[in-house]
């Protein structure tokens, strides 16, 4: 299993970059996790869109899911449907946005096969319904915390993970409890309770430099590393 990183920045991208979107590969076969802005020009660098066997969309903010409506052209184009799984409690405008004959979009059954993997999924605490990722080949596992702040169950939903992919959205000094996501700081402990093997941060804010926030979360978990746009990592 292979994660091609298209876009980590949120809520906005800088210039030039984009917001969340994974390209998961196994066994030749491709799984999208997010499509914000910007991933769908990046995407077409390393396949076809028409061919990715679905999209696994954490929740439905913009950041998160906007270019699926551009990806939406391109599929209507060729003549092809995509699965596009959701949570399901969400009825936002923008879901329905996606209701078009390009799209399928389903509510993520409690585990889901495609792609040779294995999903699981685990509501977490955001203001719109949002779902960490649990994906599985059969000997390696990748975790995807979508965006979170601290989740009651998730150091378990993410146990012993080889890849820890995990929001870091705020320094340490602007976190609070009522925030939408975690700080670096917090991604690391969440590395530490779960065991996981590796920890990458993502959800960067354009506003600080990821050296900064990778400093707060080394300080907790020393094998910390952040994700850029054209990183590759290999499970």
């Amino acid at each position: 299993m292979k994660l091609h990183v298209l876009g980590c920045h949120g809520p906005f991208p800088p210039a030039g970059g984009a917001t969340s979107g994974y390209l998961v590969e196994n066994k030749g076969q491709l799984l999208l996790m997010d499509c914000g802005a910007g991933v769908m020009g990046r995407l077409m660098r390393l396949c076809d869109p028409a061919e990715l066997a679905g999209v696994l969309l954490s929740h439905l903010h913009f950041d998160h899911a906007s270019d699926l409506l551009v990806m939406r052209y391109y599929l209507e184009i060729t003549g092809k449907t995509l699965a596009v799984y959701v949570p399901d409690e969400d009825d936002s405008p923008f879901r329905a946005l996606l209701t078009a004959p390009a799209f399928d979009v389903r509510p993520y059954p409690e585990k889901l096969e495609i792609a040779g993997l294995t999903v699981t999924n685990m509501p977490v605490r955001h203001p719109v319904p949002c779902r960490a990722l649990r994906l599985s080949d059969g000997s390696k596992t990748l975790v995807f915390t979508g965006d979170t702040n601290d989740c009651e169950g998730l150091s378990d939903f993410a146990k012993d993970a080889d890849l820890l992919l995990a929001d870091a959205a705020f320094l340490e000094e602007e976190w609070v409890d009522t925030k939408p996501h975690m700080s670096a700081a917090h991604a690391a402990k969440l590395a530490v309770d779960a065991g996981a093997k590796s920890l990458y941060l993502t959800h960067l804010p354009v506003k600080h430099d990821p050296a900064t926030l990778l400093k707060e979360a080394q300080a907790v978990y020393p094998l910390a590393q952040t994700v850029f746009p054209g990183l590759v990592i290999s499970l």
